[in-house]
């Protein structure tokens, strides 16, 4: 069984979750885009044991605390995800550019221990996370999704009632659209998804009712 915990995090009010195995209490940590001693106190509360940080995209509300949680563990723990494709928002200079535009504290550029495919699969303790590219919003997102809890977690693709935005660089609005109706929606009505920004929702109310990605628009 795989339990949660969602923490808004930076001024942008990002959910960074927390994720753990009930039985073996090994967790990981999802999109830590700061607000790092709010992330370790929850952590000893818990009582759970982080093995890995994991990115959906590289965007710095997503991605900010990620070096200083990391190093905050020793020995430090491994950074990975997003896709590859994610490389130019996560390497060199872009980092240290968005925290300068949004006025937050300077983040340097770093390479994460492992870039994901499509298809690969992510351990925690004795539960498996599927992972899915899904361009659109950044061209290296990805999704992280539970079969068992029918739960995934979608970063900036899709929220309750909206999608993400595809103005930013490499945004894909066509590609967004396909990775949502092809890639996400085919896991099931039933699965309830963490977004990046806002409540829960399920692909099955998405489908139903949300104006960009439902079914009566195809």
């Amino acid at each position: 069984m795989i339990s949660f915990r969602i923490l808004p995090v930076t001024p942008f009010q990002q959910n960074c979750t927390l994720l753990w195995c009930e039985k073996t209490r090994k967790a990981a940590i999802t999109d830590p885009g700061g607000d790092v001693v709010r992330i370790r106190a929850a952590i000893g509360e818990l009582g759970i044991t982080v093995e890995r940080i994991l990115l959906t995209h590289g965007h710095i509300d997503h991605v900010g605390g990620a070096v200083a949680l990391a190093e905050a563990f020793s020995p430090p723990i491994p950074i990975e995800g997003p896709h590859r494709e994610d490389a130019f928002l996560i390497e060199g200079n872009y980092l240290p550019r968005q925290c300068r535009k949004y006025g937050l504290s300077e983040v340097m550029g770093f390479t994460p221990s492992r870039w994901f495919e499509d298809g690969d699969e992510v351990r925690i303790g004795n539960e498996t996370l599927q992972v899915l590219h899904t361009p659109g919003h950044t061209p290296g997102h990805v999704v992280y999704f539970h079969a068992g809890a029918k739960l995934a977690l979608v970063g900036d693709v899709l929220f309750a009632g909206s999608i993400g935005r595809t103005d930013f660089p490499r945004g894909n609005h066509p590609a967004l659209i396909r990775s949502i109706r092809e890639h996400l929606f085919p896991l099931g009505d039933d699965v309830d998804f963490i977004p990046g920004h806002g409540p829960m929702s399920c692909f099955g109310d998405e489908r139903a009712h949300n104006p960009y990605v439902k079914d009566s628009l195809f």
